[in-house]
């Protein structure tokens, strides 16, 4: 006779079971990690975007060869598509890498055929890196990295792009001596000077994360609404400026948690205790949402309609952290917070082509450097920041190679008086009796700053039109949203404008890119061209680490305090702050992707 299983609610309760014979095991809550961008995204191509959010979301989603052990400090540069470190040759100038095999990427229907069906699993190869490298060249593109690869002179590639200015056409198959695949998944760069560092440029997935060709070809000018990449996660749901969902890529491979946390790091040994060997990543869905105002993105995270509080508004400072200790009706609740000095410089940049403001003879200069002498940096650190911030003396950031804590310059000098005699000396006087500064030719001085509309740009502007008032220069403000900024200044339409930089190297080559003249409309919004400081951009790149490097980046910096073509303001100092259902955070000084580290304990979340 057949064997017959009967299952009853009285032999449930007999045997002390609650679940039926034969169901399934309840289904395990989905894991969802939520918060909010204070910025809107601009888009999700990584050869053409720069902005930090944005990036954020292409680190998580697409991957490059090379990546940053997440907890190792000093940083710690691991392989991540690459299988090993590269084969170093020629005193820094030929790098071969091996790739690891059986990457996918996420599906999409750009690897199906015409009739949308016959889909197949596409394999990261080392001709997708070849590809997505050489569309950063591509002028078509528009990247605003173009200028940083150029200067790595890998051989062939310069040439390759001049010949498609003059053309109108990149040709993606000529093979060049410095950007080749040698065979399926093996990859090698030559270059013509030595770069030390170079492994630095690999190591960014957010700018060179892989990217299949078909899916650019599919997608063509819609390429920043259609990221598909080998990462951790997806994009599932995108509202522009207001929302985004990304899921866990079904397609992602086996990684475990690993990592070489220094034994002296408390903080990262407890969190590598915590997590290795779990299974990455740990969340099912990531929801982002963008609030560009600060007390609706923090009335969101003390709700808990957040998980985490990334970057903590300066506004709720001496609320949420008196005396940089956690408040204690904060505390109870089991809310976390972790302080750190951030790789970043707030800056204020002058358009150096701009007739007002630009150009190099002594009056500009002048005008240029009474601006920034009668900025007060001070009331911006106490009033905007709270304290949480500290004073800058260079483009260069804390946490990156080239800092340091005792080089002291004018740039952070703040003197009014001086400021006033300055522009006095060189004839921008009152001529009118109107009470404002005018040029010397006698029109008047009007300065147009740009800025944004959320409350710590109201705050910041207050600080800026009270220092300039202070000595007599009239400043107008045009207020736009931070991507119409962007926009406006690449395309040489903004006077003045106050943004913040954010290393994404432990290395202090891309702060004095800020002022590289080729870099003029991409990294460099200043406009500044002096062949002197490019020089020494230049230099500084293919000597190795040590003091003759340090001088040389000191040297650069002094010269953009002598021409002033940025106002460098302050560094800050970022706390982070998080409910106790989130685990495994910890700020990386460079690195954006997160996402794959960190855990929720669905237990502990409150029910909405």
């Amino acid at each position: 006779m057949k064997f017959v299983r009967y299952c009853t609610a009285a032999i449930l309760l007999a045997l002390g079971l609650s679940q039926a014979c034969g169901a399934p095991a309840p289904a395990q809550p989905e894991k969802v990690f939520r918060y909010a961008f204070r910025v809107a995204e601009t888009g999700f191509d990584p050869a053409k975007i720069s902005d930090l959010y944005s990036r954020t979301v292409t680190e998580n989603v697409f991957e490059a060869l090379y990546t940053f052990d997440y907890l190792a400090r000093p940083v710690k540069v691991i392989p991540l598509i690459a299988d090993g470190m590269p084969v170093i040759a020629d005193d820094y100038k030929a790098f071969t890498i091996k790739l690891k095999h059986g990457i996918l990427f996420a599906d999409d229907p750009a690897f199906c055929d015409t009739s949308g069906k016959n889909c197949k699993r596409r394999e990261v190869t080392a001709q997708d890196f070849v590809y997505s490298i050489k569309r950063i060249y591509d002028p078509k593109t528009i990247s605003p990295v173009a200028s940083d690869f150029e200067e790595l002179k890998l051989l062939g590639m310069n040439e390759l792009r001049a010949k498609a200015e003059k053309s109108g056409h990149f040709d993606y198959d000529t093979e060049v001596e410095g950007l080749r695949a040698l065979d399926r998944y093996t990859i090698q760069f030559k270059l013509a000077e030595t770069r030390p560092r170079f492994i630095y440029n690999l190591a960014d997935s957010s700018v060179v994360g892989a990217v299949a060709r078909e899916v650019i070809e599919k997608y063509a000018d819609k390429t920043m609404e259609h990221p598909v990449g080998t990462g951790p996660f997806m994009l599932d749901r995108w509202k522009r400026s207001s929302s985004m969902t990304f899921v866990k890529n079904p397609n992602y491979r086996e990684v475990y948690y690993d990592a070489e946390p220094a034994p002296d790091d408390a903080e990262a040994q407890a969190i590598y205790k915590q997590m290795k060997g779990k299974r990455m990543p740990m969340v099912d869905k990531v929801e982002v949402t963008i609030i560009e105002e600060e007390q609706p993105r923090w009335l969101a995270f003390l709700g808990s309609e957040h998980d985490f509080y990334e970057r903590l508004a300066a506004t709720y400072a001496y609320q949420a952290i008196p005396n940089n200790k956690l408040a204690p009706n904060l505390a109870k609740r089991g809310i976390q917070m972790a302080r750190k000095s951030a790789p970043d410089v707030m800056i204020h940049y002058f358009n150096m082509e701009d007739p007002v403001v630009g150009g190099y003879t002594p009056d500009k200069v002048a005008l240029r450097r009474a601006v920034a002498l009668g900025y007060s940096s001070v009331d911006e650190i106490k009033l905007p920041w709270r304290n949480q911030a500290t004073t800058a003396e260079s483009t260069i950031q804390p946490m990156t190679y080239g800092y340091d804590e005792k080089f002291r310059t004018e740039m952070s000098e703040y003197n009014p008086a001086k400021a006033m005699a300055l522009l006095d000396m060189y004839g921008y006087t009152d001529k009118n009796g109107d009470g404002w500064r005018d040029q010397p030719d006698g029109s008047p001085l009007v300065l147009q700053y740009a800025t944004q509309p959320d409350a710590l740009s109201r705050e910041l502007v207050e600080i800026m039109r009270k220092s300039m008032d202070a000595i007599g220069v009239k400043v107008e403000f045009k207020v736009a949203k931070w991507p119409e900024n962007l926009k406006a200044a690449r395309a040489n339409k903004l006077q003045m404008w106050g943004l913040g930089y954010s290393a994404s190297v432990p290395d202090a080559d891309g702060a004095l890119s800020l002022a590289y003249g080729p870099a003029k409309g991409e990294g460099n919004l200043s406009r500044f061209d002096l062949p002197e400081f490019n020089k020494l951009y230049l230099q500084q790149q293919t000597m190795p680490d040590g003091p003759e490097r340090l001088a040389v980046m000191q040297k650069a910096s002094k010269l953009l305090v002598a021409y002033m073509p940025v106002k460098v303001r302050v560094h800050r100092i970022l706390t982070d702050m998080w409910h106790p259902w989130f685990s495994g955070y910890l700020r990386h000084p460079t690195s954006r992707a997160f996402w794959k580290y960190i855990d929720i304990d669905t237990s502990k979340v409150p029910q909405q």
